[in-house]
């Protein structure tokens, strides 16, 4: 574990807050109510199915002790023939965390 002082500490979370405002502001603030291009509006099209995948990753795959289990995979499997078939997020999202707790619950009761 790294240790930090509590100055170390603040010195981070404003840096990474000034670093997540500058993010944002160039493309927020610099675009603004201009109009995007056609392939930039085509591309951002696709942001979501680029950001979902990467923070649901870690979580299915992991490391540690808790690397690639098989419930994660099969639930994450699940979920993806959920989504597939509904054709909704939302439905694969809610059957993909009920899977998840009911069948953890009930493989840990056994």
């Amino acid at each position: 574990m790294i240790e930090a002082d509590s100055g170390e500490i603040w010195a981070i979370i404003i840096c990474l807050g000034i670093g997540t405002f500058l993010i944002r502001f160039s493309f927020l603030g610099l675009v603004g109510d201009r109009p995007l291009p056609g392939w930039a509006l085509r591309l951002l099209r696709y942001t979501p199915v680029a950001v979902l995948p990467a923070v649901a990753s870690p979580m299915i795959f992991g490391s540690g002790e808790h690397a690639a289990e098989p419930l994660r995979l099969v639930c994450a499997a699940l979920t993806v023939i959920v989504g597939i078939w509904t054709r909704s997020v939302l439905w694969a999202i809610v059957a993909g965390l009920g899977l998840f707790f009911g069948l953890g619950a009930i493989l840990q009761l056994s």
